[in-house]
């Protein structure tokens, strides 16, 4: 469960963030009754499903922000939703999944490192970016492993490395490419709580985000890429098996009419008597069967 909390606010000028539970009946109450947050707001903190986004709302600004879950096997997606109402002196955000990094923000917090709105959430941008930087890089990896290992023996035994990077490759593309635009439209208001510095840490979050969206773009590509080439590689060989095959059944086909010729139970058939006759009829088989394979060499068959 996420930690709840209030911290700061000791004076009328001090800055407070009241972080909330979304899985806790009693903090959804309390939400409720706070007096002076708009309707709009009120819903954008409880909804169920967000992508991330940037809304003014008279003196404040609804933000949807998404980053790695703290727990793995929690449920819902990979990056889960942190809800944040921001209006002068107060932050109010609301989780209904454990956000990592977010017992490290409140720590920051109790320290007096946020003077504003502003402050806070440019640093939860920044540590989004900092946790999700190492992942998409790993993703990465993992792909250029997988184009090394898919010219070796065993190749196709990647076919299921190469279907999870791409599946979470689309799954953080979907929210970091709108986070990038809610975080450059944030930087962009005219607030007094969002000063020059908290400007600049917005966009270089947003630059970051947007390097990211590019990295999980061509790790998409590059996935299905592989998935083709993999595809390609198991067609080629069983192309190649199949002509194999054919191969030995034109190899046999003469030998088996000899063969069942001269097994046929019926009287006339030549040499029936002799002594030799057996060996001949084996020796020409082999002969038969030493020149069509002569053939096919020759004619580069069994390369394909």
């Amino acid at each position: 469960m996420n930690g709840c909390w209030h911290i700061g606010k000791h004076h009328e000028d001090a800055f407070a963030w009241d972080h909330l539970d979304g899985r806790d009946q009693h903090m959804m109450e309390w939400l409720d009754k706070q007096e002076g947050l708009p309707e709009t707001a009120r819903f954008a903190l409880t909804a169920v499903e967000t992508r991330p986004r940037c809304q003014p709302l008279r003196e404040g600004t609804i933000i949807n922000l998404r980053g790695l879950r703290e727990v793995e096997d929690d449920d819902g997606d990979a990056l889960v939703s942190i809800r944040l109402w921001a209006e002068p002196g107060r932050v109010i955000s609301v989780t209904f999944r454990t956000l990592a990094g977010i017992e490290d923000m409140r720590d920051r917090m109790r320290d007096n490192e946020f003077r504003d709105p502003g402050d806070l959430i440019a640093a939860l941008a920044m540590k989004i970016t900092h946790q999700l930087d190492p992942v998409v890089a790993e993703l990465g990896d993992k792909v250029d492993d997988c184009e090394v290992t898919l010219s070796e023996e065993g190749g196709f035994v990647m076919r299921r490395e190469i279907a999870q990077a791409r599946s979470k490759a689309i799954s953080y593309r979907r929210f970091i490419v709108p986070q990038r635009q809610a975080l450059e439209d944030m930087s962009a208001l005219q607030t007094a709580w969002i000063e020059d510095d908290d400007r600049i840490h917005l966009r270089e979050a947003a630059d970051r985000f947007a390097r990211m969206g590019e990295e999980l773009e061509a790790i998409r590509e590059r996935s299905a890429l592989l998935h083709e080439q993999i595809s390609d590689m198991r067609s080629e060989k069983i192309d190649q098996r199949s002509l194999v095959i054919a191969i030995v059944a034109l190899v046999f086909l003469p030998l088996t009419f000899l063969t069942g010729l001269l097994g046929m139970n019926v009287d006339g058939i030549p040499f029936a008597h002799e002594p030799w006759a057996f060996g001949a009829v084996t020796a020409t088989c082999l002969a038969i069967a030493v020149v069509i394979t002569l053939y096919f060499a020759l004619a580069r068959w069994f390369k394909g």
